[in-house]
């Protein structure tokens, strides 16, 4: 039998559960755990930060300061944020991982798959060509090639210097 070590699951086992939102928790945390809460770009309404459990290395997230479960409820500036802030994703994502293209998309309800379903938020995940290996087919792992804070480093470089390139 092989055995695959995934030590840093454990935070995610013992930590308390809690009824509280982490999509409303996280942007009220103090900024200088933005690192820690993985979360990258506080904007008006809206922020960028990387799903703590991805997909892919590189999965990002963006959902309004708002507590509302579907986009429906998102006002005007809440969505021209949002689409200002996934262009940002996108543009950071290419400079720094270099992906051969993009899923974009949203959750909606416990039936589509929501693992948070009382606030919206967008995923977005970077694929790459070949990107898909055996592990997930026989052995329904998924295998992360950089740990996050390594990712989260690298992400908030680049972000920032998209950031500072655009207002050029």
């Amino acid at each position: 039998m092989e055995r695959m070590w995934a030590p840093w699951r454990i935070e995610y086992i013992i930590q308390p559960k809690t009824d509280k939102c982490i999509l409303c928790e996280i942007p009220k945390d103090d900024r200088k755990r933005d690192r820690d809460n993985l979360l990258l770009y506080r904007g008006e309404k809206a922020f960028i930060l990387m799903n703590r459990y991805p997909y892919n290395n590189g999965h990002l997230m963006i959902a309004p300061y708002r507590h509302i479960p579907t986009p429906i409820e998102l006002e005007q500036d809440e969505v021209l944020e949002i689409h200002m802030l996934l262009k940002l994703a996108i543009k950071t994502l290419n400079k720094v991982m270099k992906p051969h293209g993009y899923n974009i998309g949203a959750n909606l309800g416990r039936a589509a798959g929501a693992g948070i379903e009382e606030h919206y938020h967008m995923h977005i995940v970077p694929r790459w060509v070949g990107d898909t290996n055996f592990m997930p087919i026989i052995a329904n792992t998924k295998v992360m090639v950089e740990y996050l804070l390594d990712t989260y480093d690298k992400l908030k470089k680049g972000m920032d210097e998209v950031i500072k390139d655009t207002l050029k």
